[in-house]
C-alpha cells in the first residue's frame, strides 16, 4: 500500500499580506488630520449649539493629545486657570503629567467656565449636567466634521493629530513620548518616521 503525499500548502502568487501587529506606518491608512484640517473641524464645533463647551473639548483633545476616555474625566480642579496648567491624568497605564495650556486654549476654558452657573465637580457637561459619554463625544466629533466638510472623523484622530502636529514641528521622539503618556517609546515612533518634515528639502 502506497504512502500517502503529504499534504502541501496551497500557495498563491504575490505578496503575501503580512500580520497586523506588523503593519508599519507606511501600510497605515491615514489617520490623523492636517493643522488645516483641525483648524476647519474646531471652527465648526463653534456652530454647534453649545459651541463654546464642543470647540473646547475638541481643541483639548487635540492639543494634549487625549482619549475619550481622558477627556471626559477631567476636572475643574485640575484646571489651573492662574498657571495656565491643565494635570493630565492619563489611562491604560500611560505616564500622568502636568501640561501648559495655550493662550487661546486659556481664554476658551475662561469663557466657557464663565458661562457656568453650577458647582459641580467635572469640566465638561451635557445638557443634563451630567459627565460626557464615549458615544456622546462620538456624536459630537461626527456632527462637527460633517458640518466642515470632512470625512469621517473619529475621536481617536484628534490624539493621532496631536502626536503627527507635534513631529512635523521637529520635537524629538522623547518628548513626544512624554507628552502623549506614551510608556513604550514604540508607540510614539509611528508619528516621527511618517512626519513629513523629515522628508523637506531632499530635491534642494
Amino acid at each position: 500500500m502506497s504512502a500517502r503525499p503529504p499534504k502541501r500548502r496551497n500557495v498563491k502568487s504575490g505578496i503575501a499580506p503580512l500580520p497586523n501587529n506588523a503593519a508599519d506606518g507606511h501600510e497605515r491608512a491615514k489617520d490623523f488630520l492636517s493643522e488645516g484640517e483641525i483648524v476647519l473641524l474646531l471652527d465648526a464645533a463653534k456652530t454647534g449649539r453649545h459651541g463654546a463647551r464642543d470647540h473646547l473639548l475638541l481643541l483639548v483633545m487635540f492639543r494634549h493629545g487625549l482619549r475619550v476616555s481622558e477627556v471626559v474625566t477631567i476636572r475643574r480642579d485640575e484646571v489651573d486657570l492662574d498657571r495656565a496648567r491643565l494635570w493630565v491624568r492619563r489611562l491604560k497605564g500611560g505616564l500622568s503629567v502636568e501640561q501648559p495650556i495655550a493662550g487661546d486654549e486659556l481664554r476658551a476654558l475662561r469663557r466657557y467656565l464663565a458661562s457656568r452657573e453650577d458647582a459641580l465637580p467635572w469640566l465638561f457637561l451635557s445638557e443634563r449636567g451630567q459627565p460626557f459619554t464615549r458615544q456622546s463625544v462620538n456624536y459630537l466629533i461626527a456632527a462637527a466634521a460633517a458640518r466642515a466638510g470632512l470625512a469621517a472623523v473619529h475621536p481617536h484622530m484628534l490624539r493621532h493629530s496631536c502626536g503627527f502636529a507635534l513631529a512635523n514641528k521637529g520635537y524629538d521622539l522623547r518628548l513626544i513620548q512624554d507628552y502623549l503618556g506614551h510608556r513604550d517609546p514604540r508607540h510614539t515612533v509611528h508619528y516621527t518616521r511618517t512626519a513629513s518634515r523629515r522628508f523637506e528639502g531632499l530635491w534642494r
